[in-house]
């Protein structure tokens, strides 16, 4: 297994070691102490979902409040999509920058996104599907949008059309979200982190 850091702080890319024959294939996608040496502290493990989704869907961008916020380590279990993760954290060095990563059932590689970062993804296949680790569970009054497709954020999503839920077709661009104090504070998710770490 292997682990690599993107360029936003926090963010981390998890390739396993796959191990196939004639039988087919097997693979560990998740190794809690591997983990934690590079993040600092376990993952704590309170919800998992399962999101499938047609080619063309776009899916967020996401956040949570912090504290707690939602940590998530996610992977494409059938099919592909271009996962992507914004730094939504106000007064980070890499505010607004955002990554992608190809997820598929190839390479099975895995993305760990720490509490304040935004995550959304696109299906590149039909029947996409996703599987979600969650540090907590869902809060619907703390759980927030920022609009996938605001010019501002500049996402390059391999959609001609993207097709959006009622939800993320209504949430607001990034300066709306940045005016009404929507999003996280770099420094709290800073000392949030830090007293998780303080825990381990």
């Amino acid at each position: 297994m292997k682990f690599r850091e993107l360029s936003i702080e926090g963010l981390i890319e998890v390739t396993p070691q796959l191990h196939g024959d004639p039988r087919g294939l097997f693979t560990e996608w998740y190794r809690f102490d591997r983990l934690a040496e590079v993040v600092g502290h376990p993952l704590r493990l309170a919800q998992a979902n399962l999101s499938v989704s047609s080619r063309g869907v776009v899916r967020g961008i996401h956040f949570a409040d912090v504290p707690r916020g939602q940590a998530k380590y996610v992977t494409c279990v059938r099919g592909a999509v271009l996962d992507v993760i914004v730094d939504l954290r106000v007064g980070s060095p890499t505010f607004g920058r955002w990554e992608g990563v190809r997820l598929d059932d190839v390479d099975r590689r895995a993305v760990y996104i720490p509490e304040g970062l935004g995550h959304g993804f696109c299906a590149l296949s039909d029947d996409a599907t996703l599987s979600y680790l969650c540090s907590e569970t869902y809060n619907p009054t703390g759980e927030h949008s920022v609009h996938p497709l605001d010019p501002d954020l500049g996402i390059e999503w391999p959609a001609d059309l993207p097709l959006l839920s009622a939800r993320d077709e209504a949430a607001p661009s990034l300066a709306d979200a940045i005016a009404t104090g929507l999003l996280p504070d770099y420094e709290a998710c800073k000392a949030f982190t830090a007293s998780l770490d303080e825990q381990n």
